[in-house]
């Protein structure tokens, strides 16, 4: 059988499709575009499950409407599985009742209804079965409670499926009044509900409008201190004590074994120096990602997101321009995706500009790196700070590139409930974000570290060069070094070079930094950097924080905006501006130091 799972977004849809399929799932792209399509078979069965992107209608406004609408429209289905998010009855029944007139089988499965006692409501599964004309089933995704009912009752391959009349009208107001009637009668008819005053009340604090943005405020620099402050940093130089035993180690070794001075030197100065230099904050960014995913999975981001759309409005953006800009402190590609939920063109265009601008993973590595060593009692506080000049920067580039319209889209969500997150889906998330991470470090971090090595290592003449201030690096490095003297003060081909190595990943300024230092044990300490003041120094880390982001996160750039030219526009200026934030910071803070 073919059979495809639908449902309103946040309707845990994509938890029941991992929990019936497990590993048999293919993840690709829907053809023509990039939006994600999951399929898979559903485990000791031979059928086809495809889960269809979350929606709240049939009628389409997103390309994901679009896709699960043109789909549910011309492909022949054996059956839909309906997936509602109990809490949330009223809303989920929109669609409930348009899939009920496509005349396709369809199984009403009821989902989360390990929370109903909690949310104090009582639903009547044979009253709804009998006036749907399907069967409905109880399930929670979460706890697996009604998953075997769920599997028995698709395997029986007969389903209830008696034609029921919801609309009568071919006026489309008329028919959006007749199925709201509908639904209203519906839910009194079958649903008994009280009010959560514990969630009524949280919602008045964190929600108030006063008080609400300090909250979020607060909350966020809690989460960089976490990661950044004693707790991080303190996990942090455990895992720099396992790197340095394992190069310790591996040079051993290569001893042990002859090996030539120049395979010593490139697998431990080279290899194990580059990659290890950005896998010693991996703890760090554990703890990132994990308090992160939290926020997300308690139902509070979804909160945030509505309470700050007037305000991103003001800035000539949409409420769901948030979204991109929070996965962004993650990494930068997948947030350019988070973009396509825009519908407005112009302000999905001007998010994707400014999504960049967020500090993502990959640029703590040099946050923690700089605050550490010339910001040792305030460290928490410096990498506070520039996240919140990021924020900053955003106001005022959106204030800047803000054009008068009379077209806004606006953000229409149903507000999740507040719940504790599973401990194992947000661990499951954080792992795999770190394990990307990792890979990343393993592949584009390895190669750029051995390049780094090789050029360091050999003269103009490609023949091998000890002496590293005579290699074709640092000739390189040279040519471009005055680009950064108004930053930096001093003429540093080292550090010009590691900038540079920014465009291919951001990570690798610090592995450059730290193949550079000539195996110092603290890089700023190294005759190569140790000009660096707190100021030079900050102002080093601004511009590689606000200059083109990564080769990757460019085409992702490219392939959303679906132009090149407008792609390279957007990274020109947006390195130009960095460099002049990051001189002015550097020569009017020397007015004051």
């Amino acid at each position: 059988m073919k059979i495809a799972l639908v449902g309103n977004q946040n309707s845990g849809k994509s938890s029941l499709f991992n929990l019936l399929c497990g590993a048999k799932q293919k993840i690709g792209n829907w053809p023509g575009v990039t939006i994600e399509e999951k399929k898979g078979v559903i485990k000791n069965t031979s059928h086809d499950l495809i889960d269809l992107p979350g929606i709240y209608s049939l009628n389409t406004f997103t390309k994901e409407e679009e896709i699960t609408s043109n789909y549910l429209k011309n492909t022949k289905l054996d059956l839909i599985i309906n997936v509602v998010d109990v809490t949330t009855f009223e809303r989920s029944m929109y669609l409930t009742t348009q899939l009920k007139e496509l005349k396709i089988p369809m199984i009403l499965v009821l989902n989360m209804c390990d929370l109903l006692e909690k949310e104090n409501l009582l639903i009547n599964c044979d009253l709804l079965e009998n006036i749907l004309g399907v069967k409905v089933l109880k399930v929670s995704s979460k706890t697996k409670i009604g998953l075997s009912n769920l599997l028995k009752e698709i395997e029986k391959k007969e389903f209830i499926n008696r034609e029921i009349k919801i609309v009568d009208s071919t006026d489309l107001e008329t028919k959006i009044i007749q199925r709201y009637n509908f639904i209203e009668n519906l839910s009194k008819k079958v649903l008994k509900r009280q009010n959560n005053s514990v969630e009524n009340k949280l919602d008045k604090i964190l929600l108030n409008k006063y008080f609400g943005l300090p909250i979020f405020f607060l909350i966020m620099a809690l989460i960089y201190f976490l990661s950044t402050g004693p707790v991080g940093s303190t996990i942090s130089s455990y895992m720099e004590l396992i790197i340095n035993k394992f190069d310790f180690l591996i040079r051993n070794l290569l001893i042990s074994f002859h090996a030539s001075n120049w395979i010593i030197s490139l697998t431990c100065e080279g290899i194990i120096a580059g990659v290890g230099a950005v896998v010693s904050f991996l703890p760090q960014l554990f703890i990132l990602f994990l308090c992160i995913n939290f926020l997300e999975n308690s139902g509070y981001m979804n909160r945030i997101t509505m309470l700050l759309d007037r305000f991103f409005h003001w800035l000539g953006l949409s409420g769901k321009s948030l979204i991109p800009f929070i996965v962004g402190s993650g990494c930068s590609v997948p947030a350019m995706m988070a973009t396509r939920t825009i519908e407005n063109e112009k302000e999905r265009e001007k998010t994707l500009a400014l999504t960049s601008f967020i500090p993502c993973s990959a640029k703590l590595p040099l946050v923690v790196l700089v605050s550490s060593f010339f910001f040792k009692k305030y460290r928490s506080l410096i990498a506070i700070s520039l996240y919140f000049l990021a924020i900053l920067v955003i106001i005022f580039l959106a204030l800047f590139l803000k054009k008068k319209k009379k077209n806004v889209s606006y953000f229409i969500s149903e507000l999740p409930r507040y719940q504790i997150p599973s401990l194992s889906v947000i661990l499951k998330d954080t792992l795999s974000k770190c394990i990307d991470f990792v890979k990343r470090a393993g592949s584009v971090i390895l190669f750029s570290s051995i390049i780094i090595w090789c050029l360091s290592h050999l003269s103009p003449a490609f023949e091998f060069e000890n002496d590293i201030k005579n290699s074709l690096l640092a000739h390189i490095g040279k040519t471009i070094s005055f680009v950064f003297v108004p930053i930096l003060k001093v003429n540093s081909w080292e550090a010009s070079i590691s900038a540079l190595q920014g465009i291919i990943a951001k990570e690798q300024v610090v592995a450059s930094m730290e193949i550079l230092s000539e195996g110092q044990e603290n890089i700023f300490l190294s005759s190569a950097f140790n000009f660096f003041t707190p100021l030079t120094a900050y102002s080093f880390c601004v511009f590689n924080l606000f200059s083109s982001p990564c080769i990757n996160a460019i085409a992702t750039l490219k392939q959303e905006l679906k132009s090149r030219k407008k792609a390279i526009k957007i990274v020109f200026l947006q390195t130009i501006f960095a460099y002049i934030l990051a001189v002015f910071i550097s020569n009017i803070g020397g007015l004051f130091l």
